[in-house]
């Protein structure tokens, strides 16, 4: 099971993370269990976060402009309003 945490994917994560949020919510869990689930939340939110930050910096959207392809961050989406036509219809 071990293994399991260390090559979980993003999606496992967040589904477990998901699962004890609902734990925690519920209130019926002893003070030591939740407190677990939340040391164990704290630490898959942490690898959740980092799988996106990783995965945000892989991502990249190809614009042209000018004829010359620029390689744009993903998280710009102000470049796509100056994108022309896009925007000039008024």
């Amino acid at each position: 099971m071990a293994a399991k945490k260390k090559t979980a994917t993003f999606e496992s994560a967040l589904e477990e993370l998901e699962q004890l949020v609902e734990r925690l919510e519920s209130g019926d869990l002893p003070l030591d269990e939740a407190l677990a689930d939340f040391e164990r939340g704290v630490k898959l939110t942490h690898e959740c976060q980092k799988k996106l930050a990783s995965a945000e910096q892989k991502v990249k959207v190809l614009m042209e402009e000018n004829g010359q392809v620029q390689e744009l961050p993903f998280d710009t989406p102000d470049e796509f309003s100056a994108n022309p036509g896009a925007g000039d219809a008024e």
